[in-house]
């Protein structure tokens, strides 16, 4: 590494150190949800370091399908969310070799979904893919067969971290990003494993690390390393502004999921022992359970073996002002570093 890139690495490591200090140890006291995977728990298996994606299982009660980002091969894990204890591990076959796995989704077709999607180099490949496979009956360790499917934009090569599958209609989206803003794209009505498949810009979003639809299908959530938002979702598309979200504050925020019954949006990130926390969603007329914003964040500690309490809080919180500014700052700081490591990288690669 030249010695610019290792100055800046530096600093970004000492920003992130810092940031650390200044967060509050616990923002508010825990309440348990009633409801099997509507609370917040921590990753306890030390082969998940880079959980960068995550959904709830329709058929497992509490469990919660991650992968890591990269450089770990074909697989998925299915964590109970009472225990933080990895319970089943699925080796994909039929796949080849994963580049960059962001995300995953689970159709209404009860098959889980998997991106393929992310290029660090913002249009380095002409094509990404997206695995399917069906969500397995019995917990453990397997080995499944997958579907892959070949994926192009329509306007060009990009990078991405975002893959939703609507609940109702089986569609599948994904979120671009970049520096600068992100779009929304639509996949055909149904992928097809023999050719391209065309994904087409139909709306602008921020740039976001995670996206996850609400159970009903009423809800879009997104979210990006400082903020989350909640639009409403007809015919297709956003309809009106995002509604802010009390999002946690996460180190390294890769992403985001409703839990089974819509009570909650659960926050996840990377890192060793990560954990996932639980903001309860508001409820409003005809939500059917994903409301169209949420309360604060808060932690369970509920089967994870550690003290509850989330890790942050709302920033725009009168209680916890002061601190969560300063560290609000600082996360922005060591954002600017790391990114601008990248391009530092991408221009010297």
């Amino acid at each position: 590494m030249r010695p610019v890139l290792r100055a800046a690495a530096a600093a970004a490591a000492a920003v992130a150190v810092a940031v650390t200090a200044l967060l509050p140890a616990a923002a508010t006291a825990a309440t348990a949800a009633e409801s099997p995977g509507a609370s917040t728990f921590t990753i306890e298996d030390p082969r998940i370091k880079e959980s960068s994606g995550l959904v709830a299982s329709r058929k497992h009660p509490g469990v919660y399908w991650t992968h890591n980002d990269s450089d770990d091969g074909p697989y998925l894990y299915g964590v109970d969310s009472a225990t933080g204890r990895t319970v089943a591990r699925v080796a994909m076959t039929g796949v080849g070799s994963p580049r960059d796995i962001e995300a995953i989704s689970l159709g209404p077709d009860g098959r889980l979904y998997v991106g393929d999607i992310g290029d660090n180099r913002d249009g380095s490949w002409d094509h990404v893919w997206i695995y399917r496979l069906p969500e397995p009956d019995r917990l453990g360790d397997s080995t499944v067969k997958a579907t892959q499917f070949t994926v192009r934009y329509a306007d060009g090569p990009r990078n991405a971290e975002a893959l939703m599958v609507h609940p109702v209609t089986g569609r599948v989206y994904i979120a671009s990003k970049n520096e600068d803003k992100g779009g929304l794209y639509e996949g055909p009505a149904r992928l097809d494993a023999g050719g391209p498949n065309v994904f087409r810009r139909v709306g602008d979003l921020p740039w976001v690390t995670d996206a996850a639809f609400s159970p009903d299908g009423t809800r879009l959530a997104v979210r990006g390393y400082f903020f989350a938002e909640t639009y409403a979702w007809r015919a297709g598309r956003t309809a009106g502004e995002g509604q802010r979200v009390s999002a946690p504050f996460q180190m390294q925020a890769e992403s985001v999921a409703y839990a089974p019954d819509g009570s909650a949006l659960m926050f996840g990130s990377e890192g060793a022992g990560s954990r996932v926390v639980a903001v309860p969603v508001e409820e409003s007329a005809g939500s059917g359970g994903a409301g169209t914003g949420t309360g604060s964040a808060e932690g369970a500690g509920k089967g994870s073996g550690k003290p509850g309490g989330s890790q942050a809080a709302d920033p725009a919180g009168a209680d916890e002002g002061g601190s969560l500014t300063v560290g609000a700052v600082a996360l922005l700081v060591a954002t600017a570093l790391v990114l601008g490591l990248k391009r530092l990288v991408r221009r010297g690669g």
